[in-house]
């Protein structure tokens, strides 16, 4: 059996689409659906049982939980504003501990889900053999945490943590503001024909030329399934193109995939916001090239085609 947490998620649902793929449907989803439209990213997808965080923590601590032979850990609070402290520390460290051990009591094959905003304001490079960062908000450090964890008692030799940069693609509708800026300018577009995006705050940037490593999930979920599938590959990897473009270069990706022509307005950057927004992010793509040579990363312009052409405008937007 394979344990999938935030297996309803964006990154879970459509990872499940890969096992169901690969043949694996004795797969236990960790996660809660709650009043919105979210259960579409299951429908069409098969496994075992749908079980919540809460119950799934009773389950862990009984020990009830048998023949699992991965446990794929994408559940965690991924809001990047979420000011609750205490929450994210529980929800991003402590329950992921708590799976972590789990898969290592049962000799599982362990993956999890660590995040680009544990580099910060990339002052220290986005290399993911440092260990010496500074995130720039509490959702940033609570994934740090863990992989320090994982780090200071060896599991880096025993499991993958995949630092994600900016992952796009189906399945992620049901993220409201955190969502994609793929997915807001096609909305944005249908209704008003032009994009918002947010002057630059910094003299080596101009408006719209902040910078991201933007990845799209179906790349991620390949990456995912062969490191599933090959557990003398382990540590904690970055997960990007390695290939930083600007918001702008998105932007009229997503203009073209519509047949449309260009047409963005800059506006004011919140203030609390600007204090903690990244400029440039970039993964260092040294580690995964090394150990999985022959992985390819799809080009922006390729992305955002098949996720706007084949999802967005498609009467049935899911993986």
């Amino acid at each position: 059996m394979i344990v999938l947490t935030g297996g309803a998620g964006f990154i879970g649902s459509c990872f499940l689409a890969s096992l169901n793929a690969s043949g694996r449907d004795d797969v236990l989803v960790v996660d809660s659906l709650g009043t919105g439209q979210k259960w579409k990213n299951i429908a069409g997808h098969s496994f075992l049982d749908i079980v919540s965080k809460e119950a799934f923590r009773e389950m862990m601590a009984d020990d009830d939980v048998d023949d699992v032979d991965a446990v794929i850990h994408m559940g965690a609070c991924s809001s990047t504003t979420e000011s609750d402290a205490d929450y994210l520390y529980d929800n991003n460290y402590r329950y992921s501990v708590e799976v972590a051990d789990l898969a290592f009591r049962k000799s599982a094959r362990f993956i999890y889900a660590s995040s680009a905003a544990t580099y910060g304001n990339g002052s220290r490079g986005y290399a993911d053999t440092t260990i010496d960062l500074e995130p720039l908000n509490m959702y940033g450090y609570s994934k740090h945490r863990f992989d320090l964890w994982i780090r200071s008692n060896g599991f880096d030799t025993q499991c993958v943590g995949l630092k994600f940069f900016n992952v796009f693609g189906p399945n992620e509708y049901h993220k409201g503001d955190m969502a994609s800026m793929v997915r807001k300018a096609v909305d944005q577009i249908r209704s008003t024909g032009t994009v918002r995006l947010f002057r630059s705050e910094h003299p080596d940037y101009e408006d719209g030329g902040q910078k991201r490593d933007f990845v799209y999930i179906k790349d991620v979920c390949d990456v995912m399934m062969t490191l599933l599938e090959r557990p003398d590959i382990n540590g904690i990897l970055n997960i990007g193109t390695g290939l930083a473009r600007t918001w702008n270069d998105l932007i009229h990706a997503t203009f073209t995939a519509m047949n449309l022509p260009v047409s963005i307005e800059y506006v004011d950057m919140p203030h609390g916001l600007a204090r903690q927004y990244q400029n440039f992010t970039e993964a260092d793509m040294s580690t995964v090239r090394r150990l999985l040579p022959d992985v390819r990363f799809r080009s922006l312009e390729d992305s955002v085609t098949d996720y706007v052409q084949e999802y967005l405008l498609n009467e049935h937007p899911y993986l």
